[in-house]
């Protein structure tokens, strides 16, 4: 059960890490290009700090936001992991995690997006697949919760039960 635990919060943590890559890579690259087609994204930048856009302030904000979800995905594991948390704990607070970046997939895209919006004159929402890849991940992740509290729940009944019947 030890390995168990300890592959459970790794991966968990790698993949918080992949979704926050994705949603950092999405907010500051792919949707600005896919806003405006044809423009590099160094153009794109200095257009709009020429308008007076602090895309610096965007750019920290998109990336401490995932940070965020990286640390805290960090933190569950290093918790969880000190204090021998059952497996399917773990997996439902990195599931937590993921499905509340959902939320922050839809702020992240006010940062630079409605600069970008607003400095080429063109619709503030998303410009790409990916953000649409992240809301999916995140409503797999909130349904997959209590299934896996649930299946949990229920296999360590049946160790419970049977350590019982053994002694």
């Amino acid at each position: 059960m030890g390995w168990t635990r300890i592959v459970v919060a790794m991966v968990g943590v790698l993949v918080v890490t992949a979704y926050a890559a994705l949603l950092a890579v999405n907010a500051l690259v792919l949707d600005p290009l896919g806003a405006v087609p044809g423009t590099s994204l160094g153009a794109i930048y200095g257009h709009l700090e020429r308008q007076g856009f602090d895309v610096r302030s965007d750019v920290v904000a998109v990336v401490v936001t995932a940070g965020i979800g990286v640390a805290l995905a960090v933190a569950v594991a290093v918790v969880t992991l000190v204090r021998g948390t059952d497996v399917h704990f773990v997996a439902a607070w990195v599931l937590g995690i993921v499905a509340a970046g959902a939320v922050q997939v839809f702020g992240s895209g006010f940062q630079l997006g409605m600069d970008v919006a607003d400095g080429y004159g063109v619709g503030g929402e998303d410009h790409t697949i990916w953000a649409g890849v992240l809301y999916v991940t995140s409503v797999i992740a909130l349904v997959a919760i209590p299934v896996v509290l649930v299946v949990g729940e229920r296999r360590r009944a049946r160790r419970t039960a049977s350590e019982t019947l053994a002694v």
